[in-house]
Order: C-alpha cells, then sequence, then structure tokens
C-alpha cells in the first residue's frame, strides 16, 4: 500500500469510529432524557402510559397519606387546574410537605396514578442548607489565634 492509500484508510476508519461513538452517545442521551410536565398536560394526554417522565407541581393541602406498615406514600400533585394522584415508595426529602412545590419521577399507570421512583422537594430562593449556613456564621477571631499557639 502506498503512503496515500494508508492516509486514506486511517481517515476512514478514524471517521466511521467518530460516528459510531456519536450514535452511542445520542443514545444513551436520548435514554436518560425525562421531560417535565404539569397534570394538566398529562391528563390531556401529551404523555404515554408507561413512559418515564417527571411531573411537577404543588402537593395539595391534605392529600398526603403516610402507609403506617411501610414506606408507601400518596399524595396528589396539582397544578391548581387538574389534579393527578402519586404514589411512592420511599423516604421523602426533609422539605416534602403539603402545599410546596414538588417534581417527582416516574411513570404514568394504566389506573391513572403516576408510579414516582425519585421524589424531589422544591423550595425557594431564600432556603440556604444547614452546613452553608452554619459556614457563614461570624468566626470568633481570638478563638482561632487561641487555637493556633
Amino acid at each position: 500500500m502506498k503512503p496515500r492509500q494508508k492516509r486514506i484508510v486511517f481517515a476512514v476508519i478514524a471517521l466511521i469510529g467518530i460516528v459510531v461513538a456519536s450514535a452511542l452517545v445520542i443514545n444513551a442521551f436520548r435514554g436518560n432524557v425525562a421531560y417535565s410536565f404539569s397534570p394538566s398536560k398529562v391528563l390531556a394526554g401529551e404523555v404515554g402510559v408507561g413512559q418515564t417522565f417527571r411531573l411537577a407541581g404543588m402537593v395539595r393541602e391534605g392529600s398526603l397519606v403516610k402507609a403506617a406498615d411501610s414506606l408507601k406514600t400518596e399524595f396528589i400533585v396539582t397544578d391548581n387546574a387538574k389534579d393527578l394522584t402519586v404514589s411512592y415508595t420511599g423516604i421523602l426529602p426533609d422539605l416534602f410537605k403539603e402545599g410546596q412545590g414538588t417534581v417527582a419521577k416516574g411513570k404514568l399507570g394504566e389506573d391513572g396514578i403516576f408510579y414516582a421512583e425519585e421524589v424531589l422537594a422544591k423550595h425557594d430562593e431564600s432556603y440556604m442548607p444547614p452546613e452553608v449556613t452554619e459556614a457563614m456564621q461570624p468566626v470568633d477571631v481570638s478563638k482561632t489565634a487561641e487555637s493556633l499557639k
């Protein structure tokens, strides 16, 4: 093989490799994407049964029901136009409560209930994690200087 032919073969193999790698990356992203929908959009049929998506809305006051003998929880998510019942088995986030925003990832069942795999609590912009609050406390310089001696 002449050097020119070797370069052409190398370029073609490299191009095929790039195309295959790109296809694998795009396929992986497509499998992990979960779009967010409100209860109104879900009930309007914009999401198919068994399709993974995120349900966003507010937890309706008085709708939170926890099972006494398991980690199963049911609650209603609303967008003030439509309501959708959510069933979740697991530990809810500390900030999760009625009247607060929530985002749940899961699938819509044949029975019209949203079966969540993951539940996140939305909070307002004034929230600060305890670790950050503690780190921002004023430092007593005299105690710090004594500890260095």
